[in-house]
């Protein structure tokens, strides 16, 4: 109730896709801002500006009531069609770019490419936000609860953070952000938390499950206070900063003490081992070597590899002997998965516990300095703030590169292939970190393409808001967290989903308020 209240308060119905920017992963909500409430629709046939003004008053979704002549000079003169946070425009492409008789041809594409989107997710995750994770949490000799509400719950959060402090640059767009959270944390908690119990069934500890709960519930009353009282003061934005820290001290401090009266200590670095997977898949995501063959294929004399055929080995994301073993339908699918498996190598290290070498592929490794970062800045808010240029000269891009190739080749000169360096952990981060880029970047595209079926439909935006886009816009939390559980972390996951969303209230509305206040305004309303 608190939700609808604001959000008619602000914008009217026209607010709810003004919440679907707010949802998306890296949306940006200063385009929508200035819509104004619905009212009645008017015609469109005078041109220019005044097509422009009729457009304002109108939902996005009455595209389709008008002529097939008028829907692209609609689509690009309405604030409420614009596509924020995403690479491509799929409103235009479909209302400008199509011609109306080929609209059905339009969606079939769309959808291809909506199941495309999800199996750029699935591979993400499964082979290199995971294992990241995993990698992270062995090395820093973390329990799954831990992991759970740190790590994972900032892989997964962390891109809502960012849409919320934009979101809050805004009075109107402020109420429509906590709404938002309020929307992704029910279908978190909900949908996802019982995906993870049908995945990989398993007891929840009940003393955490209860902590987290509690904590839910304590962000869930502040931010109602703040809604009755309609503004933030300095000492509530820091309040819920210190919340989180204190929500992350109390799981820190109660697995300390639960190991302690279990005498158990520190897990070992077995415990972490992730169960054998069904499929031997997860082996050909580092590439193939002479060692994946079997004992017969091994040289019979250990050979110095050069720099040259690992990068080539490393960059396979096929292993040829599996590949004649399976059936046509398997070759299928993994013939759509390779250009993705590529990309991914190339931009996204990944660390494993369990090789003898921790999987260091010392040019490819030295390469993701350079490709790594350059995803991040490229990704974060479509790639805006890499072509920032500083001073209006040098692009942000350029600089990056810069760094990055000074860094790759001091690492190149300092290394050597047979051993990993003592910081090789470093790039675990580093993975994790563009691992979730890209998890944030598809499942942006994916939120976009399904606004934009649910205008081609004629959906209203209230039930485009409930249905298609709070699904579309938990995509990225929804494969992250059911493929930990698969994979045999199904305490983590499930701890990641109340992390996730604690996070996301504490931390959104408590960043985005802080960054919004001035030495001489310490109230957001």
């Amino acid at each position: 109730m608190g939700q609808g209240a604001v959000g008619q308060g602000a914008v009217g119905p026209a607010g709810v896709l003004s919440l679907a920017g707010v949802l998306s992963l890296a949306g940006v909500l200063a385009g929508d801002s200035g819509a104004q409430p619905a009212g009645t629709p008017l015609p469109l046939d005078p041109p220019g500006k005044d097509a422009l003004s009729h457009g304002r008053g109108l939902d996005c979704w009455e595209v389709r009531k008008h002529n097939s002549s008028e829907w692209c000079r609609f689509v690009r003169s309405n604030p409420d069609c614009r596509l924020e946070g995403g690479f491509l425009d799929y409103l235009e492409g479909v209302f400008c770019v199509f011609p109306p008789r080929l609209l059905p041809l339009a969606v079939t594409l769309y959808a291809l490419w909506l199941l495309y989107l999800f199996i750029i997710l699935s591979v993400t995750a499964e082979k290199f936000f995971c294992p990241n994770l995993s990698a992270i949490s062995t090395n820093l000799k973390l329990s799954h609860n831990v992991a759970g509400v740190t790590f994972l719950a900032f892989g997964n959060g962390a891109p809502d953070v960012f849409s919320a402090v934009v979101a809050f640059s805004n009075p109107r767009t402020a109420g429509l952000a906590i709404g938002a959270i309020f929307g992704a944390g029910v279908f978190v908690t909900t949908v996802v938390a019982g995906g993870i119990a049908l995945v990989k069934p398993f007891t929840a500890a009940s003393r955490p499950f209860l902590r987290d709960v509690i904590f839910y519930m304590v962000a869930v009353f502040l931010t109602f206070v703040v809604l009755y009282f309609g503004r933030i003061t300095l000492g509530e934005a820091l309040g819920y900063l210190g919340l989180y820290v204190f929500y992350v001290f109390t799981v820190v401090l109660c697995t300390w003490i639960h190991r302690r009266q279990r005498g158990e200590g520190l897990p070992p670095p077995g415990h972490w081992e992730p169960e054998m997977p069904t499929d031997a898949e997860e082996q050909e995501s580092s590439g193939t070597n002479s060692g994946d063959y079997g004992e017969e294929y091994r040289p019979l004399l250990p050979s110095r590899e050069t720099s040259l055929r690992i990068l080539r080995a490393a960059l396979s994301p096929l292993d040829y002997l599996k590949w004649r073993r399976k059936p046509w339908y398997w070759r299928l699918f993994k013939v759509l998965k390779v250009p993705v498996e590529l990309v991914l190598l190339l931009t996204v290290p990944v660390v494993d516990p369990d090789k003898d070498d921790l999987n260091w592929k010392r040019p490819l490794n030295c390469l993701h300095v350079l490709t790594s970062p350059l995803l991040c800045i490229l990704t974060l808010k479509s790639g805006a703030y890499g072509l920032y240029q500083i001073q209006g000269v040098f692009p942000v891009w350029g600089l990056v590169t810069l760094v990055g190739s000074i860094l790759a080749i001091i690492i190149f000169i300092t290394t050597s292939n047979e051993e990993p360096p003592k910081y090789h952990c470093v790039f675990a981060f580093l993975g994790f970190l563009a691992s979730a880029m890209w998890i944030n970047a598809a499942a942006t595209e994916l939120v976009n393409i399904l606004r934009t079926l649910g205008v081609v439909f004629q959906l209203s935006n209230t039930v485009l808001g409930l249905t298609l886009l709070a699904w579309g816009n938990s995509i990225g939390d929804t494969f992250s967290d059911l493929t930990m559980a698969r994979q045999g972390y199904p305490r983590m996951a499930f701890s990641a989903c109340f992390g996730g969303i604690i996070f996301n209230i504490l931390v959104g509305v408590g960043l985005g308020c802080l960054l919004q206040m001035t030495s001489s305004q310490l109230v957001v309303k």
